[in-house]
């Protein structure tokens, strides 16, 4: 798939979703953001940049660890995405955030100047993930760390059925290689290629809690990187949609409601 098409279905999909986004994912993120966090050590005063920030959720508790002292800043290619992570830092009074609209393979920052790089579940959607991973590098200084969290492998994930189910409706190659780097050591072979060092992996099982088939729905079409195909689905195709969805995540329900197996994958790595 052509990277250029790629980054644009990204950067409209992740607008589409930036109302749904944190309902339906805060909670079920929140495990392989702590670890990320605990694993990057960031220390008052530090620099730190956050690829794919999102909503800003990660970038906010990177902020209160360096505190006024140190800087934080973070990139996202959806533009709805970074005016909502303004608006979340300004009403935690955040005022050493800065947010700006870039893409991870090309960032306009220069080298060697940041403690910390940090990407939380962002890099499954980068054309390039590898020159992701890269730039990352370029731009810590001598000493800094970076850390990465991904989704794990494909079987591990409950709700992986959500990208044949969309694009057997519409056209669409939202993230025709998500799973890949969460598969075996790729993460830590790609941070190793990049030129990192004293590289450490995790994997951590999770389940996706949701209180019904409505939001469990939500999360899946509404709320993620299908968003921008499931927009373009009529009322007929959406029911369609969800049956099928719910249908496959039927082993997973509690009643009332789902707790779907996730997996998440989380590499730190040095630049000396």
């Amino acid at each position: 798939m052509d990277a250029k098409l790629q980054r644009r279905i990204q950067r409209y999909g992740w607008d589409k979703a930036v109302d749904s986004y944190e309902h339906h994912w805060q909670q079920q993120l929140a495990p392989a953001q702590t670890r990320l966090l605990e694993m990057a050590d960031i220390r008052p005063g530090e620099r730190v940049l956050d690829v794919a920030c999102g909503t800003g959720l990660v970038t906010c508790q990177a902020a209160v660890r360096v505190g006024s002292t140190g800087i934080v800043i973070g990139i996202d290619i959806s533009e709805h995405m970074i005016e909502r992570a303004c608006a979340q830092a300004a009403r935690q009074h955040l005022h050493h955030i800065i947010f700006d609209r870039m893409e991870a393979e090309n960032l306009w920052l220069p080298s060697n100047v940041f403690n910390v790089a940090l990407c939380a579940l962002g890099l499954m959607y980068v054309p390039g993930p590898a020159q992701a991973v890269q730039e990352m590098y370029r731009v810590l200084k001598t000493g800094g760390r970076a850390v990465a969290a991904v989704w794990g492998q494909r079987g591990c994930c409950g709700w992986a059925a959500v990208f044949p189910i969309v694009a057997a409706r519409v056209h669409s190659e939202v993230c025709p290689l998500f799973f890949q780097l969460g598969t075996g050591d790729m993460l830590a072979q790609t941070f190793q290629a990049a030129g990192f060092t004293n590289v450490a992996c995790t994997r951590l099982s999770t389940s996706l809690l949701y209180a019904s088939a409505e939001e469990a729905c939500g999360a899946a079409f509404a709320g993620g990187p299908v968003a921008l195909a499931y927009s373009r689905f009529d009322a007929r195709t959406r029911q369609a949609a969800h049956a099928e969805y719910l249908a496959d995540i039927a082993a997973y329900s509690t009643g009332d409601g789902y707790a779907i197996p996730g997996e998440f994958v989380v590499v730190r790595g040095d630049k000396r």
